[in-house]
């Protein structure tokens, strides 16, 4: 049981401690904590609904379950703890910030998911467990926090930005879950590609939003000039 709770967990922490290292203005931990803890308990909605379009059939077709089954509940409901939760919070000012909380909720999720699946397989699989859903959520996070982080820091384009938020992870999130629903043999010589363009994407939006001042350093020039 500790093995497997070890094994769900170190995944998330990891990555999680890899994107906070890289925010140049640390986040107060009790928040991303707390944000953590919240993407953690989206899992059991979630769940409940999935459940309840399987019963009824209505994700039957590979499309439509990861698509709107799987890509559309799980992503919208991060989205929705991040715009409800965080994007209002005194303590998200600066384009990078997005991206932390964002890969919080995200990487919360992804770890109660994670065990769960650990503790119905097996141990076995936590190493491409690891590689694959952990990191796609994590990078789905990223993704998601730097639209969040751009609207939060321009004035322009701010509804866009926030559209994107939700709209670019869902389809990304759909794509991931689709490879893996129709191709039965082989299926890495599409998933490998897709993680390593994923992990290109999000890394060049990590940069982009690190090098965007906060708002605070702003507002503190301005005050000296």
């Amino acid at each position: 049981m500790f093995a497997v709770l070890s094994a769900g967990v170190a995944p998330a922490l990891a990555l999680m401690s890899f994107f906070y290292l890289k925010d140049r203005f640390a986040e107060p931990m009790g928040l991303i904590i707390r944000t953590f803890i919240l993407g953690a308990l989206l899992v059991f909605p979630i769940m409940f609904i999935q459940h309840i379009l399987s019963s009824e059939g209505i994700s039957n077709d590979a499309f439509l379950q990861s698509f709107f089954a799987i890509a559309l509940i799980e992503e919208f409901f991060k989205w929705f703890i991040i715009m409800y939760t965080i994007y209002h919070h005194s303590e998200f000012d600066a384009h990078y910030d997005g991206i932390v909380y964002a890969v919080a909720v995200s990487l919360g999720f992804a770890t109660v998911e994670n065990i769960l699946f650990l503790l119905t397989n097996g141990i076995g699989y936590a190493v491409s467990r690891a590689l694959f859903p952990v990191s796609s959520h994590a990078l789905f996070g990223v993704i998601m926090g730097y639209y969040f982080g751009k609207a939060k820091v321009h004035t322009t384009n701010k509804k866009r930005n926030i559209l994107f938020a939700f709209l670019i992870p869902f389809l990304l999130h759909g794509i991931y879950n689709y490879i893996l629903k129709t191709i039965a043999s082989d299926w890495l010589l599409l998933l490998i590609p897709f993680m390593i363009a994923l992990w290109i994407i999000g890394m060049r939006r990590v940069k982009s939003a690190n090098a965007s001042i906060p708002h605070t350093i702003l507002h503190t020039k301005k005050q000296q000039v």
